[in-house]
């Protein structure tokens, strides 16, 4: 038995992660919840697996779950003082970062320093802080498995002898405008960047899908998680989302890891490793596919070229970029700015900055702030 913190349980990762657990009851139980405002949802979440603790991010949704949970021994904390005690908790065994943004590096750290397996859904985490976090992880001996579906593909594909790896291929859907002409960018419309062709994400999730740096972030998250310099990250679009990621040995040979666009399937890999449990879930039927692969179009999709120049880089250069993209994605949601605006401001946001090479936490924290104020003061 598994006992694990759900770091971001209303979002659509954290719902899986409990759909994982309620399909297996006998092999995972829930200590802790946190979110950050929706009090409904984590009320329903709090009464069906019975956390001993439920933590809102936002003060005044952390009063009103309180009182919704007055008549259960739950206890409610608050704010990220409440995310820390769940993550670093004597019971707990594996931490689910499925919350989304920088937010998730500090109680990333915190809970790698208390010992615990870190079951990793938060990309941003290792954008900012990846050489933080993977230096903790080694000085702990403590395992980060990815529950993104290309990154646990990978991992599944690795054989134990990584330096034979020649070079890793991510996948990418290639989201809604993988077919439309560039120039017709120029009309997106919120309701156009959200309706993602094959997974269903947050918001800031299914944006980043439609501008693709989400898969900027993944072949950052893919450096600091298996040790492989940038010039052995590619990127292919796969639209049909089967195949979720390969990788090439130095002999030729190409091993990938196909399944069903779910996320359920990684999340309960993350969680049973170094075991595979069984599910009820919907098995993967090949029989009339057709699967394709393309190159990425990074005239369309900067934001790809961008992230392998930030990557490379390095330094503060990275949180940088994802606090601009966090930023201006947001301002995007609430209709402040159009699509091709986001990559036009996050990209000048990165050219203004001075990187500081081998940041501490403190000035990895400056620099996020830094860039979201920039954005601000750009739009």
């Amino acid at each position: 038995m598994k006992t694990i913190t759900i770091l971001g349980s209303t979002g659509s990762v954290g719902r899986q992660t409990l759909d994982v657990v309620r399909h297996s009851k006998d092999q995972l139980k829930v200590y802790a919840l946190a979110a950050d405002k929706n009090v409904k949802l984590m009320e329903e979440q709090a009464r069906a697996f019975r956390p001993a603790v439920a933590v809102m991010m936002n003060d005044g949704a952390a009063r009103e779950l309180q009182g919704r949970l007055a008549d259960t021994p739950i206890k409610v904390m608050q704010g990220m003082d409440g995310i820390i005690n769940t993550v670093i908790a004597q019971e707990v065994d594996t931490v689910v970062t499925a919350i989304s943004g920088r937010i998730g590096l500090e109680p990333t750290l915190s809970a790698l320093e208390a010992g615990k397996a870190i079951a990793l859904a938060n990309k941003e985490t290792l954008v900012a802080g990846g050489d933080l976090v993977m230096a903790k992880a080694k000085a702990m001996n403590r395992p980060i498995i990815p529950v993104d579906s290309e990154h646990s593909a990978v991992f599944q594909c690795l054989e134990e002898n990584p330096e034979t790896i020649e070079t890793i291929i991510l996948t990418a859907s290639g989201g809604p405008f993988f077919s439309k002409p560039k120039e017709e960018l120029e009309n997106v419309t919120l309701e156009n960047a959200l309706r993602h062709p094959n997974w269903s994400m947050g918001a800031k999730i299914t944006i980043d899908s439609a501008t693709m740096m989400n898969k900027g972030l993944e072949v950052i998250e893919a450096h600091h998680l298996f040790t492989m310099d940038y010039d052995h990250i590619e990127v292919l679009i796969h639209p049909q989302s089967i195949v979720h990621s390969m990788v090439q040995y130095r002999d030729g040979s190409v091993l990938a890891q196909l399944g069903k666009p779910d996320m359920r399937l990684p999340i309960q890999y993350a969680l049973s490793y170094p075991t595979r449990w069984k599910n009820p879930f919907e098995r993967l039927d090949l029989r009339g596919k057709t699967l394709t692969f393309f190159e990425p179009d990074v005239k369309k999709f900067p934001a790809l070229a961008l992230a392998y120049e930030a990557g490379r880089r390095g330094g503060t250069l990275p949180a940088v970029m994802n606090a601009a993209n966090e930023a201006a994605v947001s301002a995007f949601l609430e209709r402040k700015i159009t699509y091709l605006k986001i990559h036009e401001l996050v990209e000048k946001v990165c050219s203004e900055h001075d990187v500081l090479d081998h940041p501490e936490l403190g000035s990895i924290l400056d620099a996020d702030t830094w860039a979201r104020q920039r954005i601000s003061e750009l739009i």
